[in-house]
């Protein structure tokens, strides 16, 4: 068995370090905050199956265009003379077409599968109660442009296997009785799920230091060093740490990280705001997107979480709030009872999602480092993936063969 250094304490480096730990592995977390909160917290606790169309795909550049002169809009690249942005978009325009939704299809399919399935098992464990359902997700529309897409979308998932249907207004109403709806319909992804990811957090970190996982918090990554093909030691200020292999597991800082071993990663920090509120009578029962808005709404441990935007920029820690007002105003134009008010400065969670310039996550072997593996990426999706990275990362280590194909996620494609 060897010794392992995880680098990153998010769903993915707690999902890498728990099937490192089922293998017999010893296992060390490290990660640069207290781990009060990062971004596998404040998201919308979606398992997405549905999600097989990657980032990069036909109309986003277009689209992205005209949200950018909406000041509310829920994607935003903002203009900058930074290289990284720069080099990022030449890849993301190469990848938004047809040909890569098609090739990517399969891939995130079988890898958002796996991660539903691992976490219907990690479910039944005991102690491990984080409010998982599979009451699948509502995708609702306003418009005839948007129905059309939906159902588009909806044709091409029932062809690779996954349940999707389209839902005409009053069957919408008959799976939510409790709120009023203003819709053109909904498609019902049925092979959905969701959970709450803070609860899910705390129960996995709890059992991890059960186990005998070693979760460092408050240490950051300041120096890697290496030798020839492999990582002899990396620094956190001037404490050092040798391991056999290592995982880079931070998110939108892999890149920063990655440098320190002279090793790219195309990676831009997508910042998104989410909020909660009381909902005491239980009027939403199932999670819903709303199409034309890119807004999230998840009915989680007694409240609702509202969270939508996409901000590609330098990370910061400032709260747009009209991206905020941008969310609470899109709600009542589907759900006219539902009128959130504006959330507070302090009410406001924020978080970076790592967004890859095609869409697909970086899970892999490093091609300069023969004990280097890579997790990063995953976008909108990293809770919904987590696990599923976690066991690819752990039979790569292992050298076994892996339950889904990793070759479409290879963190040296772009090099």
């Amino acid at each position: 068995m060897a010794d392992i250094l995880i680098i990153g304490a998010g769903i993915v480096g707690l999902s890498s370090a728990y099937y490192l730990r089922k293998a017999g592995h010893t296992v060390t977390i490290l990660d640069k905050s207290d781990l009060q909160d990062n971004c596998s917290y404040g998201n919308a606790g979606m398992i997405v199956p549905s999600h097989f169309v990657p980032l990069a795909a036909p109309g986003m550049i277009s689209q992205g265009i005209r949200w950018m002169l909406d000041s509310k809009s829920p994607f935003y690249v903002k203009p900058s003379f930074n290289l990284d942005l720069v080099n990022w978009g030449l890849k993301f325009m190469k990848h938004a077409n047809d040909k890569h939704v098609a090739s990517s299809a399969e891939p995130l399919r079988d890898l958002s599968l796996l991660s539903k399935q691992l976490y219907e098992d990690l479910a039944k464990e005991p102690g491990f109660d984080f409010g998982l359902l599979n009451n699948g997700i509502l995708a609702f529309y306003k418009t005839e442009k948007a129905a059309e897409e939906e159902a588009h979308l909806a044709s091409s998932g029932r062809k690779l296997g996954l349940d999707m249907v389209v839902l005409n207004p009053a069957e919408c109403k008959a799976l939510q009785p409790n709120l009023e709806i203003d819709v053109l319909g909904a498609v019902h992804y049925k092979c959905d799920s969701h959970l709450y990811p803070k609860k899910l957090m705390q129960v996995l970190m709890s059992f991890l230091t059960k186990d005998g996982v070693k979760i460092v918090r408050n240490h950051e990554v300041t120096d890697i060093e290496y030798a020839g093909r492999k990582i002899t030691k990396i620094w956190t200020g001037n404490t050092e740490w040798k391991a056999d292999h290592y995982v880079l597991a931070t998110g939108s800082y892999s890149p920063a990280l990655a440098k320190m071993a002279d090793i790219k990663l195309s990676i831009m920090p997508g910042k998104g705001y989410s909020f909660m509120e009381d909902d005491p009578a239980k009027r939403m029962t199932i999670p819903a997107l709303l199409c034309e808005a890119r807004v999230a709404i998840t009915p989680m441990n007694g409240q609702i979480r509202y969270g939508g935007t996409m901000e590609l920029a330098k990370m910061n820690d400032k709260v747009n709030m009209r991206r905020v007002e941008g969310i609470v105003e899109s709600i009542p134009k589907y759900f006219p009872d539902l009128k959130p008010d504006l959330p507070q400065l302090k009410d406001i969670w924020f978080g970076f999602r790592p967004a890859s310039p095609d869409g697909l996550p970086y899970i892999g072997r490093s091609k300069q480092l023969d004990n280097l593996v890579i997790a990063t990426g995953h976008g909108m999706m990293g809770l919904g993936l987590g696990p599923a990275t976690g066991l690819l990362i752990s039979q790569l280590i292992d050298g076994v063969k892996t339950a889904v194909n990793v070759e479409p996620f290879q963190p040296s494609r772009f090099a």
